[in-house]
């Protein structure tokens, strides 16, 4: 859970790894260059090492201040005991409230990590397996997959992701019933999503609805509601006593206060669907003791929750193409592996609406942190974590990298193209990656490069022929391979399908000459709009030859602008029907009436009593304008009811 339209932007150049969130959207595109942005810390955290925890406090309260994050709740630990637990700024901001140690955060996606646990604790105890096909243990909860009789979805698929369903629609996103409803009720309420778009298991796409799934079954063989298991299971056990799935009087009472990005505005506490999904409230207190369980290997002060081998289970991932290829690295039970500074770092984040959260922990440096902030900060939590994983490893060592290979002929002959992402979020907003998303493979004698549309370049070096990492990476962070399908795939934690390079440059240069003849259009009515008005084209002939294509392009604008201003009210606006998303569903269909308008003008009879210079610039955003509402037209955006 975090700001989706931030988390959209971001995932526009990665994965989403773990976020209650929607991934790239039109949202994005649109708002990408018109959304409000706040400055970036002046310094570069990422190379900030302080020297002791008093430098480390002084500079994550400077992050604060220069991000109008109102607190946080910090927690260092190791597996002996936590280094250092504190609050940070203010719970909050109307009362003046100070931010603690002992309250309670909104922990977003990082919830998640507790169903797992649940499930290996059932099949530790024999109960339960994680390749038990999910339909027999859950047969009265709707899901659709065409694959079902030779590749059933399994418990395993939806810890890892790879089900192949929808994430949330924008209508569960925005659900906020504070009843609360129960498990079963959150999975009946809009459940469309949940159908595999690929074979279970062959590539991995973030899905809220499959850990709900998990934590449903739990509930059915056991009896128990599932929070009610995870109090008595986990949380009693690991001494979190005011950990809890809903608004408790401990939250309201000890709660931090979520808030806009101007550090002042609080949003209202979020009920959430499916609370397995992301809903825990928690300290950063209680969250230090949940990763010393992670460096313990299931245990915590002689207090057994799960194996060893359970533990490794989790931080691993199996079930995807890339993991059968030999990738260790990615999004594991619903905990996964990221590399930063030499180190492989275990854990998971999440966010919502003000608030974001990141438990991470080194297995091999014995080390683990927990972020909670009260505002939807990236550039915060990006910074805070930065300074803390430099301070925990400033005089461990990194693992030796694996030597580099050359890359054989075959292999940059076969892999050599464009690609485009194969495993969206959300199938709906598959058509964002297709124009928005390319990304070009290029091989040199020992690694490949990957580059983006708009020229942002990733390097990597081989491992093997198939498996690559970043040049000061210990493992292989992607692996390239053939699918079953006949696929050429390059995959991480995304996958990318090889395309044909033609259609690359044939879509790439009609969208740049479709935006450039729209923007035209605006240039030229600041021309003949004043002439209008004033009298020089009083008598222009067939006046709405240059009218229509003008007002298929404000049109336009105007749908961007009902998301520009919804930047931080996105679900309570998009997720219900509202003045915003009945009016971008309004604003996109006389879009595109008034593109076929446009176009019907500019090559009807009526274009021949223009001058022929307005004629065939009328004529050119006419088209402009009709490809735009096609493409979007096919991809079901026009007219999207984003309530249902």
């Amino acid at each position: 859970m975090r700001n989706p339209l931030q988390a959209a932007i971001a995932a526009l150049s990665r994965a989403s790894r773990g976020r209650l969130t929607i991934q790239p959207t039109l949202l994005a595109v649109l708002l990408l260059a018109a959304a409000p942005g706040r400055a970036a810390p002046p310094r570069d955290w990422e190379k900030v090492v302080p020297g002791s925890l008093g430098e480390l406090e002084a500079d994550i309260r400077e992050v604060l201040r220069q991000t109008k994050t109102p607190g946080a709740g910090i927690a260092l630990v190791s597996r002996e005991g936590p280094i250092w637990e504190a609050g940070l700024g203010v719970a909050d901001v109307a009362s003046g409230r100070p931010a603690t140690a002992d309250t309670l955060f909104r922990i977003g996606s990082v919830s998640k990590g507790f169903v797992a646990l649940s499930v290996l604790m059932l099949v530790e105890e024999g109960k339960l397996r994680l390749d038990d096909p999910l339909r027999p243990l859950a047969p009265d909860v709707f899901f659709e997959n065409r694959w079902e009789a030779t590749d059933p979805v399994r418990i395993v698929h939806l810890l890892e992701h790879t089900t192949g369903f929808d994430d949330f629609s924008f209508r569960e996103f925005a659900s906020n019933d504070p009843k609360p409803l129960t498990l079963r009720e959150g999975l009946d309420y809009a459940p469309g999503s949940r159908v595999s778009r690929w074979p279970p298991g062959a590539r991995m796409s973030y899905s809220n609805s499959g850990p709900p799934l998990a934590a449903y079954v739990v509930q059915r063989l056991t009896g128990v509601p599932f929070e009610d298991f995870v109090q008595r299971r986990i949380f009693d056990p690991l001494g979190m006593p005011t950990a809890t799935f809903l608004e408790s009087e401990a939250v309201r009472k000890n709660g931090a206060m979520l808030y806009h990005p101007d550090g002042v505005t609080p949003y209202p506490y979020w009920h959430v669907l499916m609370r397995p999904a992301g809903s825990v409230n928690a300290s950063a207190r209680e969250m230090g003791r949940y990763v010393r369980m992670y460096l313990n290997r299931g245990t915590l002060e002689g207090k057994r929750l799960v194996s060893p081998e359970s533990i490794a289970r989790m931080e691993v991932p199996e079930t995807t193409d890339a993991a059968r290829a030999g990738l260790r690295v990615g999004y594991g039970l619903n905990d996964y592996a990221t590399v930063k500074g030499g180190f492989v770092i275990y854990g998971h984040d999440g966010g919502m609406h003000g608030a974001l959260a990141r438990m991470a922990y080194l297995p091999d440096v014995g080390v683990g942190w927990v972020i909670l902030l009260n505002s939807g900060s990236g550039e915060a939590m990006k910074a805070i974590h930065a300074l803390i994983r430099n301070t925990l490893t400033r005089d461990a060592h990194p693992p030796p990298t694996p030597p580099v290979v050359k890359v054989s002929p075959e292999t940059k002959m076969a892999f050599t193209g464009w690609y485009i992402g194969d495993s969206p979020r959300m199938e709906a907003l598959r058509f964002l990656d297709r124009i928005l998303g390319p990304v070009h493979v290029r091989f040199g004698d020992e690694g490949l490069t990957l580059v983006t549309l708009f020229g942002k370049k990733r390097e990597l070096v081989a491992v093997t022929d198939r498996l690559y990492r970043e040049k000061d990476d210990p493992v292989p962070t992607l692996v390239l391979l053939d699918t079953p399908e006949g696929k050429k795939v390059a995959q991480s934690f995304v996958s990318l399908a090889r395309v044909a390079s033609p259609r690359i440059w044939l879509q790439s240069g009609l969208l740049a000459l479709c935006l450039l003849a729209m923007a035209s259009s605006v240039l030229f009515a600041l021309v003949w709009i004043p002439r209008r008005l004033f009298g020089a084209l009083r008598r222009a002939p067939a006046l709405a030859v240059r009218a229509f294509p003008l007002l298929s392009v404000v049109l336009l604008a105007g749908s961007a602008g009902l998301l520009v201003s919804s930047v931080d009210d996105f679900l309570p606006r998009f997720g219900r029907p509202t003045v915003w998303s009945v009016g971008f569903a309004a604003g996109t269909v006389l879009f595109a009436l008034s593109s076929l308008g446009a176009l019907v003008l500019a090559f009807g009879p009526r274009a021949g009593a223009v001058r022929p210079g307005v004629r065939w610039h009328s004529r050119a955003v006419a088209l402009a304008c009709g490809l735009v509402a096609g493409y979007l037209a096919a991809s079901g955006v026009i007219g999207l009811q984003t309530w249902r």
